[in-house]
């Protein structure tokens, strides 16, 4: 009888299970080397990558290797508040540059999405001197225990974990597939401020456009400016989350700019550091600034090697060459995901903003979206699932992926459908 042989991946997992902390998911793949939107196990397979770590990797894996390495020479910390460094002060204005409207700009940069929410909370509570938060069904805004309380899912994320912090609202958000207007959602606002909170004791409302954990549900495309004409009206901030949806995900550099709403903050993150950890909050001088010296800040925010990263990822991201080859990335993965879904009734809808795009399965459960996900890693794609029900599959694709790559990834996407819909 042969004898099995320990794989490499095998050999890692037993020493997941034992030293590192149930609570911590992940998938059975062990990686060894990733480049571009291609990721190699220990064991030597390739994969072609959609999930990007997670929105991290719009501008590809290594792509600011180069500026990494050349960093790492200079030095590796020094924390901005003891010693300031020009990588830092880069990033803030290449935000500055990208604003998308007239104000001028100053931000603040942290470590992860989940911190730069809750600044942009302890700012704008600071700037308008009230307690309360809007909030939205389907949001994802972090795991710390503030943006916990944001975060519209109990299922893992909030399970368990509570009290929660107060003065944390919740109103219906648009979800056109699920029979939510932007009407609905404007009714259910003004429902909240009659029954729940004072306006004039709200300090922000948070909206993702793109709502990234909660089932890639793209705003319907009068929604952002009708919420910021209430927020105008009550004088409260309107607070863009583009940690997932933000950094070139959707075409533009933020995907507001499909909008043509101008937010009063925006919250970046994931890709923001090329696959290091930076995340950021950015807004008008006087709003930024309304919060005294020593209010802001943490030993790693604005980490050099995440910042020299930052700088050449938003180089990249907002030069028309990058944007024209997202719209058009985004185009065939809509077309190839709509043919799909025209082949297969266990597809409801295709949707979603530029090339970040999602197929929300029939079946509200997520039985057959894990099923698929499964069977993409066996076929050789990286492959997530979202949404409430857990029944969503995105699509985070590096946007630098070749034609070639693309087609073959999503060759593989229908063809991972299918063997989960036989199984």
């Amino acid at each position: 009888m042969a004898v099995h042989e320990t794989t490499a991946t095998e050999r890692v997992i037993a020493d997941r299970e034992r030293y590192v902390a149930r609570g911590v998911a992940t998938t059975p793949l062990v990686v060894a080397r990733a480049e571009g939107a291609r990721v190699w196990d220990v064991d030597g397979r390739e994969y072609v990558d959609f999930a990007g770590g997670l929105g991290c990797q719009n501008t590809g894996h290594g792509f600011a290797a180069g500026a990494i390495h050349e960093q790492v020479d200079r030095y590796l910390h020094q924390c901005f508040m003891v010693g300031m460094y020009e990588p830092y002060v880069e990033v803030c204005k290449l935000l500055d540059e990208t604003w998308p409207g007239d104000r001028q700009t100053k931000s603040l940069l942290v470590n992860s999405g989940a911190e730069a929410v809750e600044n942009a909370v302890k700012i704008a509570r600071t700037a308008t001197r009230r307690p309360a938060v809007i909030v939205f069904d389907h949001a994802f805004h972090g795991r710390t225990s503030l943006t916990m309380a944001m975060t519209a899912k109990v299922v893992p994320y909030k399970q368990g974990f509570g009290p929660f912090p107060g003065e944390v609202y919740r109103s219906a958000a648009p979800y056109p597939y699920r029979g939510v207007s932007s009407d609905d959602a404007l009714e259910s606002l003004s429902h909240l401020f009659k029954q729940d909170v004072d306006p004039a004791t709200v300090a922000c409302i948070v909206l993702e456009p793109v709502q990234g954990e909660g089932g890639f549900v793209d705003m319907p495309v009068d929604f952002p400016r009708r919420l910021k004409e209430i927020c105008e009206q009550h004088r409260i901030l309107y607070v863009d989350d583009e940690v997932q949806a933000g950094v070139g995900r959707t075409g533009p550099v933020w995907a507001i700019e499909h909008y043509g709403v101008e937010p009063d903050l925006i919250v970046s993150g994931k890709s923001l550091g090329g696959g290091l950890p930076l995340a950021g909050v950015t807004g008008g001088i006087d709003l930024i600034d309304s919060v005294p010296a020593g209010g802001l800040g943490g030993t790693f925010g604005g980490n050099p090697l995440a910042c020299v990263a930052a700088i050449e990822v938003l180089r990249e991201v907002k030069g028309d060459a990058f944007r024209n080859h997202a719209d058009e990335l985004g185009a065939r993965i809509r077309s190839r995901l709509e043919q799909l879904a025209a082949r297969n009734a266990a597809v409801g809808e295709v949707r979603g903003l530029g090339p970040m795009l999602a197929l929300e399965l029939t079946e509200p459960t997520p039985d057959l979206a894990k099923a698929v996900t499964s069977a993409a890693r066996d076929r050789g794609l990286i492959l997530l699932s979202c949404g409430i029900y857990g029944n969503v599959i995105r699509i985070l694709v590096p946007l630098t992926i070749d034609d070639v790559l693309l087609e073959r990834g999503l060759d593989l996407l229908e063809e991972s459908l299918g063997d989960a819909r036989a199984g």
